[in-house]
């Protein structure tokens, strides 16, 4: 039984339909996606298995997977979540700084952990971005290669919010590499702290200006690590301190507000009703 959408109607650059639901039994509560309408089924169903094998900390993870070939979709445990855009709704415009800093400190850790074994995320987007109160986690494993087409197109049309997709895989003809993560990395950094992906130099906080540009370069060798990215965003962290955090995170109080009236909702409407 489907209880709400994660996204609000008319949300733009989301990947897949992702839903709050309960399962046929009543016992579960999870968090269920589908492909994005006019996608490709089994392209968007074999990146999901491959995500479902992505074990490593700040990663949303995949569970069960089912469905028919023309109808796949998967599952996971709910616990409250709010992707990016809904978590600058909640809070009523870009993040204070240092919540971007813990933002994408924690993911460039997710990112570099993934690099060194040499997986790309190929997805990484602000409604990708799902913020937990223990931090953010990575979710849309491999929107671009599930959706070649309007994903690395001549025109740079994607399926991906505007300003996410790297110049070279928009030009058409490159792969989705660990360059493209950074590129992408950067435009979600630039969206926290100004609430849209393509900013202006100048509209960008003077803390987070240097490392959110050259996220953005248009070279792809000119890009930092994710390694780089994550000491520069939080000097001296300890590497997987972020992703493996055990505590909740500081976060803006309307964006707890936001968290908690999610789990209340839900959880009255996976109550049985009097009487049933």
């Amino acid at each position: 039984m489907t209880l709400a959408r994660l996204d609000a109607d008319g949300s733009r650059g989301v990947p897949e339909r992702r839903y709050l639901a309960r399962s046929a039994d009543g016992a579960h509560t999870v968090l269920a996606c589908l492909p994005p309408p006019g996608g490709d089924p089994a392209r968007w169903a074999a990146e999901a298995q491959q995500a479902a094998r992505l074990t490593q900390p700040g990663f949303w993870p995949v569970g069960g997977l089912g469905g028919t070939p023309a109808f796949p979709w998967w599952a996971a445990p709910y616990r409250p979540v709010l992707p990016l855009p809904a978590v600058l709704a909640a809070h009523g415009g870009p993040l204070p700084e240092p919540v971007v800093r813990m933002l994408g400190g924690t993911l460039a850790e997710a990112l570099a952990s993934a690099h060194v074994l040499g997986i790309v995320h190929g997805g990484v987007c602000p409604a990708g971005v799902l913020l937990t109160v223990r931090g953010p986690l990575l979710s849309c494993f491999g929107a671009t290669r599930a959706n070649p087409v309007v994903g690395a197109s001549a025109t740079g049309e994607s399926v991906l919010e505007t300003g996410c997709l790297a110049p070279e895989l928009a030009a058409g003809g490159a792969a989705v590499d660990r360059a493209g993560d950074v590129y992408a990395l950067g435009a979600v950094l630039a969206y926290a702290a100004t609430g849209h992906t393509v900013p202006e130099r100048q509209e960008i906080p003077a803390g987070l200006r240097d490392v959110i540009t050259a996220c953005r370069s248009r070279d792809p060798q000119g890009r930092p690590e994710p390694a780089r990215v994550l000491a520069e965003l939080v000097p001296g962290a300890a590497y997987g301190a972020l992703t493996g955090a055990a505590e909740p995170v500081s976060l803006p109080g309307r964006v707890v507000e936001a968290l908690s009236r999610q789990s209340a909702e839900v959880l009255a409407a996976a109550l049985p009703t009097q009487g049933s």
